[in-house]
Formats: structure tokens, C-alpha cells, sequence
């Protein structure tokens, strides 16, 4: 995997940390003149042929700085990179979208970002049982082999993430795409998450280091992660969720884009729902992806089912690991008959009560320790759901 040299770095740098001259104008400079050290040579008159004179006094007039010193120091750090738009090693996937990043850092291992990934995303406010979801598909994805991309937001985002660590060794990995500088970890709540995905998969950003977490940042960030996958899962989202942009991006490139169906009573399917109708697949299993992406990855069939009791190969589709939660405890008779009751529908307890018989408090008695299992979540406006 070529890299640019790091000598060659500091003119990289100093081309995209000029004010005003935003990617598309990078992009034309680098196709005008090559490599930076080129542009940097060329005179103030060449210049403003491309992108006109008052850019090009910017350009010249913008020096190395400190700003420079500190990303290469932060480069040399071990797993610390800077992905060239000129460089072997940058993804190819990035050439489909209208404004592939002129760099990329990342911290991490570079090559997952060339890998075949899934993009899953998803609601920051998500259900217990959506991030279940997100976590069992993930794991199961990352075992087939694909790379799983996601944003590192709470919710949907972290549980993905999660999901293909757990697959470990024998798991394809997963990449975080960030909204901030590479050096910044948000929200802080997903610090320790980020560090795992650091040592085991890859951090990615396009923002320069120290950048905060501006809120124009983040659909920005989203056609990265659209871009880096072959498809986009869509576990949970509101109809103004950030997911479904993140989706329309995928289909706007040519990729897949896959909706998990839920209860239509919950404003967390609202958005699977709509990107249903509007021509997304229905999936309930990792295996529906896989065969919708078979094709387009050039994988071969699946074999015929082998002998019970024959160990699986490593090349052979891994069975969806049950969402967290649905455990082997044995449940006694009431819990059983509440669980029963309550569906598949979020549910007041006013409303279960007399499905089962039962007087609130001894209801809530019977709920608490099933909310404690995780096999159902607590909603806003005292509602619950299985999970």
C-alpha cells in the first residue's frame, strides 16, 4: 500500500489549510498542475486561470504554519495516516461521489477503508431493541466478510460498531467515520469505543486536526460513510433522521440501500417505513444483504447446506448471533403470559393490564425484572416494547 512520502505531506497540507478555497477548487488545481509541490511552483497568472486571482494570492500568500508542524507530528504517530487523493492506498469507492475528500485521516488501519463494507446507521435516541438489531447484524456482516461502516453517534452508530468487534479476529472489521478533527473524540461518551475501534479497525475523518463538531460537519460525514459501503442498512430512523440522508447519498451514488421494518406505531420506523416505499429492500436477516450483495461483489453461491455437526469454514456465512437480551433464562408463567401480551407494539401499562388480567402493581412487579433481563425496553410516555 503506497503512501505519499512524508516530506511530500506538508504541501498536501498546506493546499487544503489555504481560507476559501474549498475541495472543488483543491480538485481543480491537482488536475491542472499534479501534485501540489506543482501548484506551489507555478506562477500567480497560471494559477488564476484555474481558480481565478484572488485564490491564487490566497494560495501563495498562505505559508507553511504552525498548524502543519502539529498534524505531521500527529502523523508520525504509530497507526496515525494521511491518505492522499493522489495515493494507491486511497479508496477507489470515493471516485463515485461528487466530492471525494482531497485527504483523509485516519487512525487505524488505512486498508479497511478498500475493503467491501455495510454501511449500518441508524437513531442516536434508538430502542434497546433497535440497538440489539444493529449489534446481531453487524456481528454477522463483519463474519461474511464485509467491513462495517458507521458514524460513531450514540445509539444505532455505537451498537453497530460494537456488533463487528465482537465478531474479533475472524470478523472483516469496522470504520468509523467522525464529523470532527481525527485528534477528537465525539460525543466523549463514546471515547473508550473509539479507542477499541482504533486498535482493532479504522478512524476516518476529512476535517483538519482539532476541528469541533460543527453541526454542517455532520451530512458531510454522512456521504463518507454512504460512499466507503457497497450498501446502507437502516436499522431505526425518524423520518427527519440524519440516516435517511446518509441513504439517499448511497442510492445518489449507486449503492444499495436496506430498511429493517418495525411496529408502525413507533416513530423509530417511520423512517424504515418511508425508504420502504420508496424502493429500499426489506431485510430481516444478515442473509438478505448478503444475497442482495452477492452479485455485485462477485462472490460465489453459498453452497449446499452442509452435514449437521460439520464445523463451518471460514469462508462460509456465519448465522446471526439472537439480539442481546433474548437469553436461554427460563421465564415463569406470568412473565411468559406478559410477554405474550404485550406483542410486538409498544404498549401502555393502562392498556396491558387487562390483557393480562392483572392490577398494575402487580404488573409493574413482573415488568421491572424483564426490563432488567433486557427483554423489553421502557419508551418515552411510560410505554413498553419487547426488545
Amino acid at each position: 500500500m503506497a503512501l505519499t512520502p512524508a516530506d511530500d505531506i506538508a504541501d498536501w497540507l498546506r493546499l487544503t489549510g489555504v481560507p476559501g478555497l474549498g475541495p472543488q477548487r483543491q480538485r481543480d488545481l491537482l488536475a491542472a498542475f499534479g501534485l501540489p509541490v506543482n501548484i506551489f511552483a507555478a506562477s500567480r497568472n497560471a494559477i488564476a486561470a484555474v481558480v481565478g486571482g484572488e485564490a491564487a494570492s490566497a494560495l501563495l500568500a498562505t505559508p507553511p504554519d504552525a498548524a502543519i508542524e502539529r498534524t505531521l507530528a500527529w502523523a508520525a504517530e504509530p497507526d496515525s495516516h494521511i491518505l492522499t487523493l493522489g495515493d494507491s492506498a486511497y479508496p477507489h469507492s470515493l471516485f463515485d461521489i461528487a466530492d471525494p475528500p482531497v485527504l483523509l485521516y485516519v487512525k487505524g488501519d488505512p486498508a479497511l477503508l478498500s475493503r467491501p463494507g455495510i454501511a449500518l446507521v441508524g437513531a442516536r435516541s434508538s430502542t434497546a431493541g433497535g440497538e440489539a438489531n444493529a449489534k446481531a447484524f453487524a456481528r454477522a456482516l463483519a463474519g461474511h466478510g464485509l467491513v462495517v461502516v458507521s458514524g460513531l453517534a450514540l445509539g444505532i452508530d455505537a451498537a453497530a460498531h460494537r456488533g463487528a468487534l465482537a465478531a474479533g479476529s475472524a470478523g472483516a472489521g469496522t470504520v468509523a467515520v467522525i464529523g470532527t478533527g481525527i485528534d477528537r473524540v465525539y460525543p466523549a461518551r463514546n471515547a473508550t469505543l473509539a479507542r477499541e475501534i482504533a486498535t482493532s479497525g479504522a478512524i476516518v475523518s476529512e476535517f483538519a486536526l482539532g476541528t469541533p463538531p460543527l453541526p454542517h460537519n455532520f451530512p458531510r460525514r454522512n456521504r463518507l460513510i454512504a460512499g466507503l459501503a457497497e450498501g446502507v442498512l437502516v436499522v431505526e430512523a425518524a423520518l427527519d433522521s440524519g440516516s435517511l440522508i446518509t441513504a439517499r447519498l448511497a442510492a445518489e451514488h449507486g449503492r444499495e440501500v436496506y430498511a429493517i421494518p418495525g411496529s408502525i406505531h413507533s416513530p423509530l420506523s417511520r423512517g424504515c417505513h418511508r425508504l420502504i416505499r420508496d424502493g429500499a429492500k426489506l431485510v430481516e436477516t444478515a442473509e438478505d444483504v448478503i444475497e442482495e450483495l452477492r452479485g455485485r461483489l462477485g462472490w460465489p453461491a453459498p453452497a449446499a447446506a452442509r452435514p449437521s455437526g460439520r464445523r463451518r469454514r471460514r469462508d462460509e456465512p456465519a448465522a446471526v448471533p439472537p439480539p442481546a437480551g433474548q437469553t436461554a433464562l427460563a421465564l415463569d408463567d406470568d412473565a411468559a403470559r406478559v410477554l405474550e401480551a404485550i406483542g410486538h407494539d409498544p404498549v401502555d401499562i393502562d392498556t396491558l393490564a387487562p390483557r393480562c388480567g392483572l392490577t398494575v402493581d402487580a404488573l409493574y412487579a413482573i415488568l421491572l425484572p424483564l426490563e432488567l433481563e433486557g427483554r423489553l425496553a421502557r419508551l418515552p410516555g411510560g410505554r413498553f416494547q419487547r426488545a
